[in-house]
């Protein structure tokens, strides 16, 4: 069974909390997200979001660990899906991750701030991000461990942080298709892996 979204730590009420700063950061904007704002929105007092919660900067890194919780599962669920196939593990992961940031709210919330729209989410993006990218690489090189590359830990470091970063980029400003960016990735670690994909290019 693929990795799942963990709980948030917390009480009952944390969960909505985070979820509602989302859809609020996604409709307004971070600068206007405020824990009276949040307080009426869940439809608690004020003293329950800051027990729950704590500061904004604490918010902020719940969201984010949220999301990416959610962004994990899927890709867990894609390689249990191909457990001894790994080009084809690749491919599903990365056509699905770009699928669910498509509609993800905190994900555009995150690109119109990356665009000048909402200057004070950029400098909380900018310290997490070495942060959430050793979490995901953490997570993928355990992953790539299982299956037999051929490469050594260097070189497939290089491998899983070279997919990492194009995903992420693709994640915040998409240039094709889920389907065809996977596609494109896919071919890639079938090239560096020596282990031609058992599939042709679809939609190259």
């Amino acid at each position: 069974m693929g990795a799942t979204a963990a709980a948030p730590a917390g009480g009952q009420r944390r969960l909505p909390i985070i979820e509602a700063a989302i859809e609020l950061t996604a409709r307004t904007g971070w600068a206007a997200v405020t824990m009276g704002r949040l307080a009426e929105q869940v439809g608690v007092s004020r003293q329950t979001v800051y027990n729950e919660i704590g500061s904004k900067n604490a918010l902020a890194d719940a969201m984010m660990a949220h999301e990416l919780g959610r962004f994990l599962a899927v890709v867990g669920d894609a390689f249990d899906r191909h457990a001894d196939d790994l080009v084809e593990a690749v491919h599903d992961a990365v056509r699905d991750v770009l699928e669910l940031a498509r509609d993800n709210l905190l994900v555009r919330a995150i690109a119109s701030a990356t665009h000048g729209a909402d200057t004070e989410l950029v400098p909380l993006l900018t310290t997490q991000a070495r942060t959430l990218l050793a979490e995901v690489e953490g997570v993928l090189t355990a992953r790539v461990a299982a299956y037999p590359t051929g490469l050594d830990d260097e070189r497939a470091r290089v491998l899983i942080d070279l997919i990492t970063r194009t995903v992420l980029s693709h994640v915040i400003q998409p240039s094709g298709t889920p389907a065809s960016t996977a596609d494109g990735l896919a071919w890639l670690a079938s090239r560096v892996l020596e282990a031609p994909a058992r599939k042709p290019l679809r939609y190259g």
